[in-house]
């Protein structure tokens, strides 16, 4: 009879692969910044902060009030967590005039007065519509009530009679 020792087994650790870019996580990040950016720019706010908050604020807003495939569109036209924002509100049960929605904006905006929240409402809206396109933007403007193309950075021309 023949008696073996059993020997020590050596476990080779396998190799794990290299972390896989996230290239569309990168790219939705830098969508949002990108957007971001912009309205810090055209709103002449002094930090991405104030800026990403006003843009929160402004597509939630929106968001009630645009529905259907013009909502889908957009949101989908938008990088992901500003198309998130935008399509995770509860549509709005009666439209706002743009009046009454920049009012209601101003009420989410601490110290906020009707003419700053128009200010920051067309800020991130101009910036909208341009990272959007001519039509879309027109698209979403005849869902709302007249006197949003303004805060969208048009001019709103009145029906000839």
């Amino acid at each position: 009879m023949t008696v073996t020792t059993p020997q020590p087994r050596t476990t080779i650790p396998a190799q794990t692969p290299p972390p896989r870019p996230r290239t569309r996580e990168a790219a939705e990040d830098t969508g949002w910044l990108e957007l971001t950016e912009a309205v810090r720019e055209a709103g002449q706010y002094t930090t991405k902060a104030e800026a990403e908050r006003i843009t929160r604020i402004v597509l939630s807003a929106l968001g009630g009030h645009v529905t259907g495939d013009e909502r889908v569109a957009l949101a989908q036209a938008l990088p992901r967590e500003a198309g998130r924002v935008l399509a995770s509100q509860i549509p709005a049960t009666h439209p706002l005039t743009a009046r009454e929605f920049v009012d209601s904006v101003a009420t989410r905006i601490e110290g906020a007065t009707p003419a700053t929240a128009r200010w920051d409402v067309s800020s991130v809206l101009s910036v909208l519509a341009t990272h959007v396109g001519e039509p879309l933007t027109t698209r979403v403007l005849s869902q709302l009530p007249p006197g949003y193309a303004l805060l969208f950075g048009r001019a709103e021309l009145a029906a000839m009679a």
